[in-house]
């Protein structure tokens, strides 16, 4: 059962950028489809963007041509870099193991997720 901890999340202002880390253990990382997700105060948490274990990627419509998902196998981490940051992507983020196809989320609940604030 693969395990995930979330980091890189911060205070940046509007156009600025963020990588965040999803750190994995235990064992099926590198077979396991992999998803982002937020949650801003007061709205559902939304998947943002996920990728299939052979990299294939999606990417939720407001933020196409702004975040790249990633993955390292070897590191067992999959990482959520974040261009051109704006207001409306202040939120929790949180890391999934998710099913592919459908990148709805599997396994254990929501862990603590990181803070991502975009602000002046």
């Amino acid at each position: 059962q693969v395990q995930l901890v979330e980091s890189g999340g911060g205070l940046v202002q509007p156009g600025g950028s963020l990588r965040l880390s999803c750190a994995a253990s235990g064992s099926g990382f590198s077979g396991s489809a992999m998803g982002w997700y937020r949650q801003a105060p007061g709205k559902q948490r939304e998947l943002v963007a996920g990728i299939t274990s052979g990299g294939f990627t999606h990417y939720a419509d407001s933020v196409k041509g702004r975040f790249t998902i990633s993955r390292d196998n070897a590191k067992n981490t999959v990482y959520l870099q974040m261009n051109s940051l704006q207001p409306e992507d202040t939120a929790v983020y949180y890391c999934r193991r998710v099913a592919s196809p459908g990148w709805f989320p599997l396994g254990p609940g929501w862990g603590q997720g990181t803070q991502v604030t975009v602000s002046s």
